[in-house]
């Protein structure tokens, strides 16, 4: 008979995404994996497969959790400059309240590509979600007559999200809010 597992697969994930956060996958073992979620190695290959189930299952939690609540903030922003402003400028402050560690998805690619097919696929479909989101939303603005109709929505986002990445990236040289915002004021001169 199969034994029931005694821990929660949730809370696991949950610790586990901040241990990979702090260390990177690489730096982070299984052994340390199991000490820092109190189970052993048998547990963690019966609930997830193996360290890369884990970490995937780390990805898929910070998209639910981090990236859905940011866009999920976006969509509810009447002003849209405004919305997109705070939703960079939040991104940077978690990145950065980090002491530098980022953002886990940008690390993820930056560490495991290109050999991890299936990190990529994960953080391509953040990716995905996020320009579409952003599409959304300022496809209405333009509607609206809040930003310039002059570029295609769906560029405007995809811009946004490659500059989110680059700013993202920066902020573990730079840990310094004060010294990307002004970058944020240049990148929402594409509204214009």
């Amino acid at each position: 008979m199969a034994r029931t597992r005694e821990f929660d697969t949730e809370a696991a994930v949950s610790r586990a995404m901040e241990l990979f956060w702090t260390r990177g996958y690489e730096a982070t073992s299984v052994r340390d994996l199991t000490q820092h979620l109190g189970i052993g190695q048998g547990s963690l290959y019966a609930a997830f497969g193996d360290k890369d189930g884990l970490y995937r299952a780390t990805l898929e939690h910070y998209r639910a959790t981090l990236a859905t609540a940011a866009l999920r903030s976006l969509e509810e922003g009447a002003d849209v400059r405004a919305a997109i402003r705070a939703l960079l400028t939040e991104r940077v402050r978690i990145a950065v309240e980090r002491d530098g560690q980022g953002c886990l998805a940008v690390n993820a690619v930056c560490e495991r590509l290109p050999q991890d097919v299936a990190t990529r696929r994960t953080v391509r479909d953040m990716q995905d979600a996020s320009r579409e989101a952003l599409t959304e939303v300022l496809r209405a603005a333009r509607d609206r007559g809040e930003i310039a109709d002059r570029h295609d929505p769906h560029t405007v986002a995809a811009f946004l999200v490659a500059f989110l990445n680059g700013l993202l990236v920066s902020s573990k040289i730079t840990p310094d809010p004060r010294a990307l915002e002004p970058l944020i004021d240049v990148a929402l001169t594409t509204l214009d």
